[in-house]
Protein backbone atom coordinates (compact mmCIF):
# COMPACT_ATOMS: atom_id res chain seq x y z
CA UNK A 1 0.00 0.00 0.00
CA UNK A 2 1.46 3.45 -0.95
CA UNK A 3 2.39 6.23 1.42
CA UNK A 4 1.89 9.50 0.38
CA UNK A 5 3.69 11.44 2.71
CA UNK A 6 6.67 13.09 1.81
CA UNK A 7 6.31 12.22 -1.93
CA UNK A 8 5.76 15.26 -4.30
CA UNK A 9 2.63 14.86 -6.75
CA UNK A 10 2.11 17.52 -10.09
CA UNK A 11 -1.93 17.30 -9.96
CA UNK A 12 -2.99 19.02 -13.78
CA UNK A 13 -6.38 20.95 -13.64
CA UNK A 14 -5.24 21.36 -9.96
CA UNK A 15 -6.91 24.30 -9.13
CA UNK A 16 -10.80 23.59 -9.21
CA UNK A 17 -12.98 20.54 -8.99
CA UNK A 18 -11.71 17.48 -8.87
CA UNK A 19 -8.37 18.18 -9.11
CA UNK A 20 -8.66 20.97 -5.82
CA UNK A 21 -10.20 17.98 -4.15
CA UNK A 22 -7.10 15.68 -4.84
CA UNK A 23 -4.63 18.49 -4.06
CA UNK A 24 -6.15 19.04 -0.38
CA UNK A 25 -6.39 15.05 0.65
CA UNK A 26 -2.96 14.65 -0.60
CA UNK A 27 -1.84 17.56 1.41
CA UNK A 28 -3.53 16.11 4.12
CA UNK A 29 -1.46 12.95 3.86
CA UNK A 30 1.51 14.75 4.08
CA UNK A 31 2.89 14.71 0.19
CA UNK A 32 4.03 18.48 -1.33
CA UNK A 33 2.00 19.24 -4.28
CA UNK A 34 2.19 21.16 -7.65
CA UNK A 35 -0.81 22.25 -8.85
CA UNK A 36 -0.82 23.22 -12.51
CA UNK A 37 -3.65 24.83 -14.38
CA UNK A 38 -4.47 26.64 -17.26
CA UNK A 39 -5.75 29.89 -15.03
CA UNK A 40 -3.35 31.57 -13.19
CA UNK A 41 -5.77 33.40 -10.99
CA UNK A 42 -7.18 29.89 -9.75
CA UNK A 43 -4.05 28.99 -9.09
CA UNK A 44 -3.44 32.26 -6.89
CA UNK A 45 -6.63 30.96 -5.07
CA UNK A 46 -6.08 28.21 -4.39
CA UNK A 47 -2.73 29.00 -2.86
CA UNK A 48 -4.37 31.18 -0.59
CA UNK A 49 -7.01 28.41 0.02
CA UNK A 50 -4.37 25.66 1.58
CA UNK A 51 -2.37 27.79 3.93
CA UNK A 52 1.19 27.84 2.80
CA UNK A 53 1.98 24.29 3.39
CA UNK A 54 4.11 22.31 1.20
CA UNK A 55 1.91 23.27 -2.50
CA UNK A 56 3.23 25.36 -5.68
CA UNK A 57 1.72 26.07 -8.76
CA UNK A 58 2.71 26.10 -11.77
CA UNK A 59 0.69 27.75 -14.82
CA UNK A 60 0.45 24.59 -17.56
CA UNK A 61 -1.92 24.34 -20.59
CA UNK A 62 -1.78 20.69 -20.71
CA UNK A 63 -1.68 20.79 -24.79
CA UNK A 64 1.57 22.28 -25.02
CA UNK A 65 4.50 19.29 -25.11
CA UNK A 66 7.32 22.20 -24.32
CA UNK A 67 5.44 23.56 -21.24
CA UNK A 68 4.61 20.36 -19.98
CA UNK A 69 8.58 19.32 -19.46
CA UNK A 70 9.47 22.96 -18.51
CA UNK A 71 6.62 22.37 -15.72
CA UNK A 72 7.68 19.07 -14.49
CA UNK A 73 11.67 20.34 -14.40
CA UNK A 74 10.15 22.97 -12.38
CA UNK A 75 8.53 21.23 -9.85
CA UNK A 76 11.02 18.69 -9.65
CA UNK A 77 13.69 21.50 -9.04
CA UNK A 78 11.98 22.23 -6.02
CA UNK A 79 10.21 19.67 -4.79
CA UNK A 80 12.02 16.78 -5.47
CA UNK A 81 11.78 13.65 -7.91
CA UNK A 82 7.90 13.79 -8.79
CA UNK A 83 6.15 10.07 -8.23
CA UNK A 84 2.58 10.51 -7.60
CA UNK A 85 0.84 12.34 -11.22
CA UNK A 86 -2.90 12.90 -11.53
CA UNK A 87 -3.74 13.87 -14.96
CA UNK A 88 -7.14 15.40 -14.06
CA UNK A 89 -7.58 18.39 -16.34
CA UNK A 90 -10.09 18.35 -18.08
CA UNK A 91 -12.95 20.39 -20.19
CA UNK A 92 -16.09 19.61 -22.12
CA UNK A 93 -18.40 20.69 -24.88
CA UNK A 94 -22.24 19.71 -24.92
CA UNK A 95 -23.04 18.29 -28.44
CA UNK A 96 -22.86 15.68 -30.70
CA UNK A 97 -20.06 14.70 -33.20
CA UNK A 98 -22.43 15.79 -36.04
CA UNK A 99 -22.56 19.20 -35.01
CA UNK A 100 -18.83 19.27 -34.41
CA UNK A 101 -15.75 20.89 -36.31
CA UNK A 102 -12.80 20.03 -36.60
CA UNK A 103 -11.60 22.71 -34.58
CA UNK A 104 -13.86 21.03 -31.89
CA UNK A 105 -12.27 17.89 -32.16
CA UNK A 106 -8.82 19.89 -32.06
CA UNK A 107 -9.78 21.32 -28.57
CA UNK A 108 -11.38 18.54 -26.63
CA UNK A 109 -9.05 15.59 -27.85
CA UNK A 110 -6.41 18.20 -27.32
CA UNK A 111 -7.08 18.56 -23.50
CA UNK A 112 -8.98 15.59 -22.40
CA UNK A 113 -6.63 12.72 -24.77
CA UNK A 114 -3.42 14.71 -25.12
CA UNK A 115 -3.25 16.42 -22.30
CA UNK A 116 -3.19 12.65 -20.91
CA UNK A 117 -0.41 11.08 -23.31
CA UNK A 118 1.50 14.43 -22.91
CA UNK A 119 2.00 14.17 -18.75
CA UNK A 120 2.47 10.05 -19.65
CA UNK A 121 4.97 11.14 -21.95
CA UNK A 122 6.65 13.96 -19.51
CA UNK A 123 6.78 11.46 -16.15
CA UNK A 124 6.48 8.05 -17.25
CA UNK A 125 9.93 7.34 -18.51
CA UNK A 126 11.15 9.42 -15.58
CA UNK A 127 9.26 7.58 -12.71
CA UNK A 128 10.39 4.15 -14.67
CA UNK A 129 14.12 5.15 -15.00
CA UNK A 130 14.26 5.78 -11.14
CA UNK A 131 12.74 2.81 -10.38
CA UNK A 132 15.62 1.08 -12.16
CA UNK A 133 18.12 3.14 -10.55
CA UNK A 134 16.47 2.61 -7.03
CA UNK A 135 16.40 6.35 -6.66
CA UNK A 136 12.80 6.25 -5.83
CA UNK A 137 10.52 3.36 -5.25
CA UNK A 138 7.42 2.84 -6.46
CA UNK A 139 5.02 5.83 -7.40
CA UNK A 140 1.79 5.54 -9.48
CA UNK A 141 0.05 7.36 -12.37
CA UNK A 142 -4.17 8.35 -12.09
CA UNK A 143 -5.73 9.30 -15.25
CA UNK A 144 -9.22 10.94 -14.60
CA UNK A 145 -11.19 9.44 -17.35
CA UNK A 146 -14.91 9.23 -16.39
CA UNK A 147 -18.49 7.24 -16.16
CA UNK A 148 -18.22 8.99 -20.03
CA UNK A 149 -16.39 6.39 -20.83
CA UNK A 150 -18.06 3.64 -19.97
CA UNK A 151 -21.61 5.53 -21.01
CA UNK A 152 -22.14 6.70 -24.13
CA UNK A 153 -24.84 9.26 -25.17
CA UNK A 154 -25.27 11.10 -28.69
CA UNK A 155 -23.37 14.24 -26.83
CA UNK A 156 -20.99 15.00 -25.35
CA UNK A 157 -19.78 12.81 -28.59
CA UNK A 158 -16.25 14.32 -28.81
CA UNK A 159 -15.56 13.73 -24.75
CA UNK A 160 -16.79 10.22 -24.69
CA UNK A 161 -14.29 9.50 -27.56
CA UNK A 162 -11.63 11.16 -25.39
CA UNK A 163 -12.44 9.64 -22.09
CA UNK A 164 -13.15 6.04 -23.57
CA UNK A 165 -9.47 6.31 -25.24
CA UNK A 166 -7.95 7.29 -21.46
CA UNK A 167 -9.84 4.34 -20.40
CA UNK A 168 -7.48 1.97 -22.58
CA UNK A 169 -4.25 4.07 -22.57
CA UNK A 170 -4.49 3.18 -18.71
CA UNK A 171 -5.27 -0.24 -18.55
CA UNK A 172 -1.97 -0.83 -21.60
CA UNK A 173 0.14 1.57 -19.35
CA UNK A 174 -0.82 -0.79 -16.01
CA UNK A 175 0.06 -3.46 -17.35
CA UNK A 176 4.02 -2.18 -18.64
CA UNK A 177 4.22 -0.11 -15.38
CA UNK A 178 3.71 -2.61 -12.57
CA UNK A 179 7.32 -4.32 -13.33
CA UNK A 180 8.50 -1.07 -11.99
CA UNK A 181 6.89 -0.96 -8.76
CA UNK A 182 4.59 1.35 -10.19
CA UNK A 183 0.73 1.37 -10.35
CA UNK A 184 -1.84 3.35 -12.84
CA UNK A 185 -5.21 3.75 -12.44
CA UNK A 186 -8.02 5.31 -13.91
CA UNK A 187 -11.03 7.22 -12.33
CA UNK A 188 -14.51 7.37 -13.46
CA UNK A 189 -16.27 9.80 -11.78
CA UNK A 190 -20.09 11.01 -12.34
CA UNK A 191 -21.22 14.23 -11.98
CA UNK A 192 -19.35 16.86 -9.70
CA UNK A 193 -19.75 19.86 -8.11
CA UNK A 194 -17.43 21.69 -10.77
CA UNK A 195 -17.21 24.84 -13.56
CA UNK A 196 -16.80 22.48 -16.38
CA UNK A 197 -20.04 23.76 -17.84
CA UNK A 198 -17.60 26.93 -18.36
CA UNK A 199 -15.21 25.41 -20.50
CA UNK A 200 -15.76 27.42 -23.24
CA UNK A 201 -14.00 30.46 -21.17
CA UNK A 202 -10.83 28.44 -21.52
CA UNK A 203 -11.05 27.96 -25.59
CA UNK A 204 -8.02 28.78 -27.28
CA UNK A 205 -8.22 31.35 -29.98
CA UNK A 206 -6.63 29.41 -32.34
CA UNK A 207 -9.64 27.02 -31.96
CA UNK A 208 -12.50 29.09 -32.32
CA UNK A 209 -12.67 29.30 -36.03
CA UNK A 210 -15.15 27.15 -36.28
CA UNK A 211 -16.63 27.21 -32.85
CA UNK A 212 -20.37 27.61 -32.56
CA UNK A 213 -22.11 29.94 -30.22
CA UNK A 214 -22.13 29.56 -26.77
CA UNK A 215 -25.57 28.59 -25.74
CA UNK A 216 -25.36 30.68 -22.40
CA UNK A 217 -29.03 29.38 -21.58
CA UNK A 218 -27.87 25.71 -21.62
CA UNK A 219 -24.91 27.01 -19.51
CA UNK A 220 -27.10 28.30 -17.36
CA UNK A 221 -28.93 25.29 -17.12
CA UNK A 222 -26.10 23.32 -16.59
CA UNK A 223 -24.60 25.14 -13.81
CA UNK A 224 -27.94 24.33 -11.99
CA UNK A 225 -26.97 20.53 -12.32
CA UNK A 226 -23.53 21.02 -11.40
CA UNK A 227 -24.35 22.50 -7.79
CA UNK A 228 -26.27 18.73 -7.17
CA UNK A 229 -22.51 16.69 -8.32
CA UNK A 230 -20.96 15.52 -5.39
CA UNK A 231 -18.15 17.55 -3.44
CA UNK A 232 -14.60 17.70 -5.26
CA UNK A 233 -13.13 16.98 -1.47
CA UNK A 234 -15.25 13.48 -1.09
CA UNK A 235 -14.21 12.48 -4.39
CA UNK A 236 -10.34 13.48 -3.73
CA UNK A 237 -11.02 11.13 -0.76
CA UNK A 238 -12.13 8.52 -2.51
CA UNK A 239 -9.17 8.59 -5.52
CA UNK A 240 -6.68 8.59 -2.73
CA UNK A 241 -8.31 5.33 -1.12
CA UNK A 242 -8.56 3.62 -5.13
CA UNK A 243 -4.59 4.73 -5.40
CA UNK A 244 -3.57 2.95 -1.74
CA UNK A 245 -5.60 0.10 -2.75
CA UNK A 246 -4.21 0.07 -6.37
CA UNK A 247 -7.41 -0.57 -7.97
CA UNK A 248 -7.38 -0.31 -11.99
CA UNK A 249 -10.84 1.31 -11.61
CA UNK A 250 -11.44 4.03 -9.08
CA UNK A 251 -15.55 4.71 -9.16
CA UNK A 252 -16.08 7.67 -7.00
CA UNK A 253 -19.89 7.71 -7.72
CA UNK A 254 -22.09 4.69 -7.01
CA UNK A 255 -24.79 6.19 -9.20
CA UNK A 256 -24.36 4.07 -12.12
CA UNK A 257 -23.24 0.63 -10.99
CA UNK A 258 -26.57 -0.98 -12.27
CA UNK A 259 -26.36 1.05 -15.58
CA UNK A 260 -22.80 -0.63 -16.20
CA UNK A 261 -23.93 -3.98 -15.92
CA UNK A 262 -26.74 -3.76 -17.62
CA UNK A 263 -24.11 -2.46 -20.31
CA UNK A 264 -22.10 -5.21 -20.11
CA UNK A 265 -24.88 -7.35 -20.42
CA UNK A 266 -25.88 -5.95 -23.42
CA UNK A 267 -22.22 -6.49 -24.91
CA UNK A 268 -22.18 -10.12 -24.10
CA UNK A 269 -25.71 -10.19 -25.96
CA UNK A 270 -24.29 -9.26 -29.26
CA UNK A 271 -21.91 -12.29 -29.24
CA UNK A 272 -23.04 -15.07 -31.68
CA UNK A 273 -22.27 -18.87 -31.87
CA UNK A 274 -21.21 -19.20 -35.32
CA UNK A 275 -20.10 -22.35 -36.64
CA UNK A 276 -16.46 -23.22 -36.66
CA UNK A 277 -14.25 -21.57 -39.73
CA UNK A 278 -11.27 -23.02 -41.09
CA UNK A 279 -8.48 -22.43 -39.40
CA UNK A 280 -10.57 -21.82 -35.93
CA UNK A 281 -8.58 -24.72 -34.16
CA UNK A 282 -5.23 -22.94 -34.64
CA UNK A 283 -6.72 -19.39 -33.77
CA UNK A 284 -7.92 -20.98 -30.45
CA UNK A 285 -4.88 -22.11 -29.07
CA UNK A 286 -2.62 -19.32 -29.79
CA UNK A 287 -5.61 -16.93 -28.40
CA UNK A 288 -5.37 -19.27 -25.45
CA UNK A 289 -1.67 -18.87 -25.09
CA UNK A 290 -1.92 -14.94 -25.15
CA UNK A 291 -4.66 -14.68 -22.49
CA UNK A 292 -3.24 -17.03 -20.18
CA UNK A 293 -0.65 -14.35 -20.67
CA UNK A 294 -2.56 -11.43 -19.93
CA UNK A 295 -4.27 -13.19 -16.87
CA UNK A 296 -1.18 -13.50 -15.74
CA UNK A 297 -0.27 -9.84 -16.42
CA UNK A 298 -3.27 -8.44 -14.72
CA UNK A 299 -2.54 -10.55 -11.62
CA UNK A 300 0.68 -9.11 -11.42
CA UNK A 301 -0.03 -5.70 -11.83
CA UNK A 302 -3.49 -5.96 -9.55
CA UNK A 303 -0.86 -6.57 -6.96
CA UNK A 304 -1.58 -4.46 -4.09
CA UNK A 305 1.53 -1.84 -4.08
Amino acid sequence: MIDFAGRTAFVTGGANGVGLGIVRNLLNAGAKVAIADIRQDSIDRALASLDNREVMGVQLNVMDRDGYREAADRVEAEFGPVSLLFNNAGINLFQPIEDSSYDDWDWVLGVNLHGVINGVQTFAPRMKQRALDGTVKGGHITNTASMASFIAGGSPGIYNTAKFAVRGLTYSLRHSMYQYGIGVSAVHPGLVKSFIYASDDVRPDGLKGQMKPVDTAMVERLEGVHEFGMEPDVIGERILEGVRENRANIFTHPDHKAEVAELFDEILADYRDYPQDPGFEQRVAFEKIRADGFAETRRKANAPG
